[in-house]
């Protein structure tokens, strides 16, 4: 009977019932390695860059939303992306400059995707930018607490300069400490 349940849950992933990991065993295990992949909570994961395989898993796993932080011409990863039927969005985060904007867009991204069935992944190429982002998401709209989602980034890198003044001017704009 264990056996039919699971059966069942996995169809519902696969036809894309949108279930969250909170309502049912959702695994990452048949997912091909991937660097720095990590689940960040029900409804969020990171990851380096992914592949046609790696996206593929994903939509079976219940992913609806991409969030590329790549910057330059994302039209293939986009074209893969749709025709599995995600929604794809791309934010160019450059690497030297991430801004105080492109964070804004974020948010809207994934506030838009709260109400939506499904689990959103944000990527990049190492998921260097994609942890400072969810980082600062679950701190600044989600109101986790700073140790929890800090261990999560640490996990993943040691912010440089560049994006430890980054972070400090995101928490400053939404009044975070």
């Amino acid at each position: 009977m264990k056996n039919i349940n699971r059966y069942i849950v996995c169809i519902a992933l696969l036809l894309g019932a949108g279930k969250t990991m909170a309502d049912s065993d959702v695994s990452f295990e048949a997912l091909p390695p991937l660097e720095n992949f990590q689940v960040n909570n029900d409804k969020m994961i990171s990851a380096g860059l992914p592949n046609e395989a790696h996206f593929s898993v994903f939509k079976a796993q219940g992913v609806s939303t991409v969030i590329d932080l790549i910057p330059g011409d994302r039209k293939v990863e986009e074209t893969i992306v749709s025709d599995l039927g995600l929604d794809y969005h791309n934010i160019q985060v450059e690497w030297e400059n991430p801004t105080v904007a492109n964070f804004a867009a974020y948010v809207a991204i994934m506030d838009a995707a709260k109400s939506e069935p499904g689990i959103v992944l944000t990527h990049c190429r190492k998921n260097w930018r994609g942890a400072v982002f969810t980082y600062l998401y679950r701190l600044t709209q989600l109101n986790e607490p700073e140790a929890e989602a800090r261990r999560d980034l640490d996990a993943i890198w040691q912010p440089n300069d560049t994006w430890l003044v980054f972070i400090e001017k995101v928490k400053a704009h939404y009044n975070v400490d």
